[in-house]
């Protein structure tokens, strides 16, 4: 939703979307407000389960047959291998909580349509921005338990306590006392960021809001902000070259030289 309040065409979002070539669902994208601020919603719909064994049967999935439906998708090369990584990096957390081998893992909640529509969706909105480099602010989260198919579980949930061990992830635990981060999200985040923390120095050029669905106590959203980065005087390597002609050399002379000049530092040696 936020990606999409940047200004995504809504038609090409489609357009590229039905790529994935995956139906039972329909998404409803609109602009709503919240606390006076307009932001874009967007709703999936499932549509009625038509019964085991139909071809409309959602069931469950594991790794393998959503690797497959996303290779097997029209898609860009950037947004397949994205969505793999991101299902991957979902499922590896998995099969260690659950103590299986990765593709023994069989998605719920995450192998949902709403989230490969959400996972792939964002592989597509990236494309279409042309985003390069994301930067992340520490990730909040909320505490308490959740009731999911596996029943009662504690925030955070295994699957994301697990994604966060093996990341330079900042977490924060906030007085809200429901799930914020789900493995969908941290996932698609784990992926998306390397960096996490202040913004940094940039020109901004639009900002885009994405709401939530579930009534927290507070201002339920996420904002993206894109921009083109500015360089500062602490961002720019200082890069020193030195050249001269070591020809008949002696070669005891040359190998302390080499010595002295990796003791100062220097990266490259020609």
């Amino acid at each position: 939703g936020a990606l999409m309040d940047l200004g995504l065409d809504e038609k090409i979002f489609r357009d590229k979307l039905a790529g994935l070539n995956l139906g039972g669902y329909d998404i409803a994208i609109e602009k709503v407000k919240k606390n006076a601020i307009v932001g874009t919603d967007i709703k999936i719909t499932l549509h009625e389960e038509p019964g085991e064994g139909h071809p409309g049967h959602h069931g469950e999935r594991n790794l393998y047959d959503i690797e497959q439906l996303i290779t097997a998708g029209d898609l860009a090369a950037g947004v397949k291998d994205f969505s793999l990584k991101v299902f991957r990096e979902i499922a590896e957390a998995e099969a260690k909580v659950f103590h299986a081998a990765i593709h023994e893992i069989h998605f719920h909640e995450v192998g949902a349509i709403d989230s490969i529509v959400d996972i792939v969706g964002v592989g597509i909105a990236m494309d279409m921005l042309g985003i390069h480099r994301v930067y992340s602010s520490p990730v909040h989260d909320g505490h308490g338990f959740i009731t999911c198919r596996h029943g009662a579980l504690p925030v955070p949930v295994p699957a994301v306590i697990e994604m966060l061990t093996r990341s330079n992830i900042p977490y924060v635990c906030d007085d809200v006392n429901t799930e914020l981060v789900t493995p969908t999200g941290i996932g698609l985040l784990k992926c998306l960021s390397p960096r996490f923390g202040l913004m940094p120095v940039m020109k901004i050029d639009r900002v885009g809001y994405g709401f939530g669905k579930r009534e927290t106590g507070r201002f339920n959203a996420l904002r993206v902000v894109a921009g083109e980065l500015q360089e500062t005087a602490a961002s720019i390597e200082e890069i020193v070259e030195l050249e001269t002609n070591i020809d008949d050399m002696n070669p005891e002379i040359l190998g302390f030289a080499i010595e002295r000049i990796f003791q100062a530092g220097a990266l490259d040696v020609y």
